[in-house]
């Protein structure tokens, strides 16, 4: 699978965040979206994964199996994380592993891979910031989507669990995913890079 963007742009509240932005990932591949506050990396990623338009330009998929929507093949972890606090860490990921599809590791597996089994039963609103953030990457293992954006995806992991997103982003990598990720920080995750200008 290859992700194509062809001369994209975006505006919003009439103001332009970028134009004329082409870049394409291959399989095993990682892009490290860049740039000041306010550049669009964010509305980038959230491009990619079809919850904004572009106001010009296009976004497919060069896919051998199927003319899916890109959507359809995406996994995205915004910088906030999406939980509900009243579910459990067991809840959420059968939740998510019903609506995605299912196809990856179990919800228990994915909780120990992640180091959380033992919140398994804790409902989400008592875990601390960094226990969310490895909540939401346990997401990304219980249901398989060649393409993994990641907003921002270290804020609040200490380094042990830094050094786990290497790792599973690594595996994603070496098994032919594509990884698209916004930062600021330096994450150790070998990508090319793509730097948005100035917009303040």
């Amino acid at each position: 699978m290859r992700l194509i963007a062809e001369r994209l742009a975006c505006e919003r509240s009439g103001r332009t965040v970028f134009r004329d932005l082409t870049f394409s990932l291959a399989p095993g591949e990682a892009l490290a979206v860049t740039g000041p506050n306010g550049a669009g990396k964010s509305t980038l990623l959230r491009l990619v994964a079809g919850l904004l338009r572009p106001s010009a330009g296009a976004i497919s998929l060069e896919d051998d199996v199927t003319d899916a929507v890109v959507a359809e093949r995406v996994h995205y972890m915004g910088h906030k994380d999406a939980l509900k606090p009243a579910l459990t860490p067991l809840e959420i990921l059968a939740f998510w592993t019903d609506y995605l599809g299912g196809g990856g590791l179990g919800c228990d597996e994915a909780l120990d891979v992640v180091d959380l089994a033992h919140t398994a039963d804790l409902p989400s609103g008592y875990m601390s910031a960094g226990q969310r953030r490895r909540l939401s990457l346990a997401r990304l293992l219980v249901a398989r989507r060649p393409l993994w954006l990641l907003d921002e995806p270290t804020n609040a992991l200490d380094a042990g669990s830094q050094d786990t997103l290497r790792r599973l982003c690594a595996e994603h990598l070496a098994a032919g995913g594509l990884i698209m990720l916004a930062t600021h920080a330096e994450t150790g995750i070998p990508t090319r890079s793509l730097r948005l200008g100035g917009a303040a």
